[in-house]
């Protein structure tokens, strides 16, 4: 067979038979592995990028949540953060843009910017706490902005980065990984908060301003190591070989199908990672209005709200009123389970290639926890409640970004999609921060009903929009038996394009 005339990759250029990758300096042929040797190269690839990644996020989720521990440590008697002083100090941390700071990480480069940005607000919360005897209320809420500015561009700048390192059926359990950090710190943070209690009293300081400046000042030593291990895409990572380099690159541009035949040696066939042509690699101001008015994207968004906003509001009432010392410790068994569950699932995801079940095991997981909670039960049984709904709305996360990143082609749309995506869990968590109220205590029926509702959202979009990507795809296996179009033709449509499939 013969090499089809109008195959061009976006990355690539064809000689003699031969793909050809642009590495560096140099034209480098894609080699071709085995089994175990790709495997081998993943891994190398995951231990260079993962720990960073997760250790960076880890220490980020301590300094945004920091407030919780803070409450249980003077917080509130300090800054007199009377009625809702406290919930609207929580809430502006999620007020942010995040669709900005997705496109900015294409242009300043990952190495640079993520740890910029956790430098920028590990520093806020701890000058808060060293200045913490002259603190005041307009200050805490001060510092929570700057936070939600700073941290805004750090969750859907890695998840979009991660989407350039790996073939979208690899993602989830990588996005996995990165988000046990978050889920982690939520075990962390009380065991971490506990030990700095003790410090209360120090050079004149409570035990919520110690909070604040240790965790801080260890986000900045990890975002300063950041700045020289972290590294940016495939095609500049120095830690590869040119040839490892153009086999990374290659399977998210065109690539020959693995490990064929030696009888089919000279057959090619357009196999892209997103899509059957490619991806548009500049920018373009329509790129944003056709991305933010996508179905797709809206929904996809809402899909996601309906299940973050949940991992909000746990926070909120766990764990039923018991002393500082209790409380804090009956914080780490639901994380701990929680962060066993996001890893498992995203393996399981990655296996099964489909993204929609373990979104829905999240939704059914938080319902029944909610259900409970919302429930005339003893502490006991709610406290179970609260590990369905922790390891439901943390587990069933980095499902709907990987979802978003699978089914969005096309650098800068993939960057605004999920910018928008962490947006709308943002507004998600602002929403949280205000409906678990102090007279609602101790059963907070009126926050729980509004959870429910956000996962019944949930689960009424999550089946309209698999029912409407197999009905889409059946319709495009069929156009692409009858169409033959030109590859540029087919790249300017992205993911409406006929041989793109949807992940499921």
């Amino acid at each position: 067979m013969t090499t089809p005339p109008d195959l061009v990759a976006v990355s690539a250029i064809e000689k003699a038979g031969e793909v050809i990758h642009h590495i560096g300096d140099e034209d480098v042929s894609p080699p071709t592995l085995t089994a175990e040797e790709e495997r081998l190269l993943w891994r190398k690839i995951d231990f260079r990028l993962l720990p960073i990644l997760v250790i960076m996020y880890l220490v980020a989720s301590l300094d945004r949540s920091n407030i919780g521990n803070g409450k249980l440590q003077g917080l509130v008697t300090q800054l007199e953060l009377t009625g809702t002083k406290y919930n609207i100090a929580l809430a502006l941390c999620f007020t942010q843009t995040m669709v900005k700071c997705s496109l900015v990480i294409k242009k300043l480069r990952p190495s640079r910017w993520l740890p910029g940005i956790t430098v920028s607000f590990s520093s806020s919360t701890s000058i808060l706490g060293r200045s913490a005897n002259d603190s005041t209320y307009h200050q805490l809420v001060g510092v929570r902005v700057l936070l939600g500015i700073a941290e805004a561009g750090l969750p859907p700048g890695v998840f979009y980065y991660i989407t350039m390192w790996y073939p979208r059926h690899m993602v989830q359990y990588r996005v996995g990984l990165f988000w046990g950090g978050a889920t982690f710190a939520g075990a962390f943070s009380g065991l971490l908060a506990f030990g700095i209690s003790f410090m209360s009293g120090t050079a004149g300081l409570l035990g919520w301003s110690w909070i604040f400046i240790i965790e801080g000042l260890v986000t900045i030593v990890v975002a300063v190591i950041s700045f020289f291990v972290l590294v940016d895409f495939p095609d500049t990572a120095s830690f590869l070989t040119p040839q490892e380099r153009a086999y990374v690159v290659h399977l998210k541009s065109m690539c020959l199908l693995p490990r064929r035949p030696p009888d089919y040696e000279t057959q090619w066939l357009a196999e892209y990672d997103n899509s059957s042509v490619g991806e548009e690699e500049h920018f373009e101001v329509r790129q944003i209005w056709e991305t933010l008015l996508d179905w797709k994207v809206i929904l996809g968004s809402l899909i996601n709200m309906s299940v973050i906003t949940t991992v909000y509001g746990i926070t909120l009432f766990l764990p039923f009123g018991f002393n500082t010392v209790v409380s804090q410790l009956l914080s780490v068994p639901p994380y701990v389970v929680a962060t066993i569950a996001v890893v498992t699932w995203g393996k399981w995801s990655d296996n099964i290639k489909m993204r929609s079940p373990s979104i829905l095991a999240g939704l059914l997981c938080c319902l029944t926890g909610f259900a409970i909670n919302a429930a005339n039960v003893s502490a006991g049984v709610k406290y179970f409640g609260t590990f369905l709904i922790v390891t439901g709305g943390y587990a069933g996360f980095p499902g709907n970004v990987s979802w978003m990143g699978n089914n969005i082609v096309g650098h800068y749309r993939r960057a605004i999609a999920i910018g928008t995506q962490v947006m709308f869990a943002n507004a998600g968590g602002a929403i949280a921060c205000n409906i678990y109220r102090v007279e609602d205590a101790p059963r907070y029926l009126l926050g729980h009903a509004v959870e429910i509702g956000f996962v019944c959202m949930g689960l009424t979009l999550l089946p309209i929009v698999v029912a409407t990507f197999i009905r889409i795809n059946a319709k495009r296996d069929a156009r692409q038996r009858d169409m033959e179009e030109r590859d540029e033709e087919l790249r300017r449509m992205g993911n409406q394009a006929p041989g793109f499939r949807y992940a499921i």
